[in-house]
């Protein structure tokens, strides 16, 4: 100890209680920064001045009209979203770096552009092009398929403009598993031993990148349920938008629809990295 405490002033460092206050401290603001509009959110559910303490705002979640209707609806969305984004953007982020690598800057700022692109404009771009193409594709067989796509009851036109918007957020994350690993050398091994390609995309590079994949999954998910521009301008009502339609006239239950579903991810996250920490841990 007293040769690390030396080694410590001679060096500059600050010493180890030092450190591990400054380490509490940032913990504690962190944690004060997220859990007290929590705590705010959750105490303005469960008081009103003239009834005082009641969970009966928890209790109407499940009696709700639409509650479940457009919680499915979003849960759906956002399984195909996570489904069809990966099946995009890894295929396309293998394909560039081992047979294309000049092209990896022409890709990121394909997949940054959205970033860029102010949702509003995005869904007036949307809403132009279901208009007009429906019209022009009215004489042709693909006018059944621009109404099917607008199907209320599951808006696939909403999973392709989700898959647009999530779309930086999925390649930084492929991108930054890719980096931690060797793909080229385990390909190429992979090949050489016969394996094919679908083999090597499932049981090859896809175990290696289970992190990115579930990070990339789960900002997905997040993304999609708390959504609101882009279905509300096209006239669905999945649950972020259903959530701004009943704090008009009950605020209390929009809330704590809030509250359950923030701490719905937090609980799924949760899950997922305590499971990848013992596959690692083994």
């Amino acid at each position: 100890m007293a040769a690390l405490t030396g080694l410590e002033r001679v060096s500059g460092a600050p010493p180890r209680r030092t450190r591990a206050w400054w380490r509490g401290a940032v913990f504690l603001l962190a944690a004060a920064y997220f859990l007290i509009p929590l705590g705010t959110s959750f105490w303005y559910t469960i008081y009103t001045p003239t009834a005082g303490v009641s969970f009966a705002a928890y209790g109407e979640l499940l009696t709700a009209e639409g509650f479940a209707a457009s919680l499915s609806l979003s849960l759906g969305l956002a399984v195909a979203t996570i489904v069809l984004v990966l099946l995009l953007a890894l295929p396309a982020m293998l394909a560039v770096r081992l047979f294309a690598p000049r092209l990896r800057v022409v890709m990121e700022v394909l997949c940054t552009l959205p970033l860029v692109v102010p949702p509003i404009t995005f869904v007036a771009g949307i809403g132009t092009a279901l208009r007009d193409g429906t019209d022009l594709l009215a004489p042709t067989p693909f006018w059944a398929t621009m109404i099917a796509v607008q199907d209320p009851g599951f808006p696939v036109v909403l999973v392709l403009a989700y898959v647009v918007l999530v779309l930086p957020f999925v390649y930084r994350s492929l991108d930054a598993g890719l980096r931690t690993m060797d793909v080229r050398t385990l390909v190429e091994a992979a090949r050489n031993l016969g394996a094919s390609w679908p083999y090597v995309l499932a049981r090859v590079v896809v175990p290696n990148l289970r992190t990115a994949l579930a990070s990339a999954s789960f900002l997905t998910l997040a993304l999609v349920l708390g959504e609101y521009t882009v279905a509300s301008l096209l006239g669905y009502q999945p649950f972020a938008v259903w959530i701004v339609t009943v704090s008009g006239s009950k605020g209390q239950l929009s809330v704590a629809v809030s509250i359950l579903s923030l701490l719905l991810i937090w609980l799924l996250l949760l899950a997922v990295s305590t499971i990848f920490s013992k596959e690692k841990g083994k």
